[in-house]
């Protein structure tokens, strides 16, 4: 399934179009993630080369405050959740809330797959967190985009009122079911 995210309207992207992410889930593999980022590549934030990514051995803290990747994964119901950043350099992070914004943990569960696809008018990273959902599981998607004038534009499946926020329960959007039934 392919989903469009939404740029927040109070942070307007000057380098990109549109920002979508293709959601895929698996028996052997559990859930990807494709985000697919469409405009000026140039002009944002991201490591320079031909996308190469050495992934980070631990996680890495702060990476929302550039331009960052992010998944959030619940339960039907439930007030606990698992948020997961990816950088596009290969670092990553992994935390665990016990409700909204009650941080419980940082977790070590090290990416199981990232890959890049780069060029000027687009950018792609997928992203297998070897992770197996519940049917009826949750997932909010979201990413920050960093341009290297320093404009920042915060991209969601939703956006509740005021400033961005992704962690908000409106921001999970996508209800994933049985594998080939996303």
């Amino acid at each position: 399934m392919r989903k469009e995210l939404i740029c927040h309207a109070d942070t307007p992207a000057r380098a990109v179009r549109a920002i979508a992410v293709e959601v895929s889930l698996s028996f052997d593999d559990g859930f990807a993630l494709r985000f697919v980022v469409d405009g000026a590549i140039g002009d944002i934030v991201l490591p320079p080369g031909d996308g190469q990514l050495v992934i980070a051995d631990s996680g890495t803290g702060g990476l929302w405050q550039s331009t960052c990747f992010e998944a959030f994964l619940t339960e039907e119901g439930e007030p606990d959740y698992t948020e997961f950043n990816y950088a596009p350099d290969g670092r990553w992070a992994c935390y665990q809330f016990d409700d909204y914004r009650s941080l419980l943990r940082s977790d070590d569960l090290a990416p199981w797959d990232m890959a890049v696809e780069r060029s000027d008018a687009q950018y792609a990273l997928r992203v297998e967190p070897g992770i197996f959902p519940d049917t009826g599981a949750k997932l909010a998607l979201s990413v920050v985009i960093e341009e290297v004038d320093g404009t920042k534009s915060y991209w969601a499946l939703a956006h509740p009122p005021g400033k961005p926020d992704f962690h908000h329960p409106d921001c999970f959007a996508v209800k994933l079911g049985a594998p080939g039934a996303a």
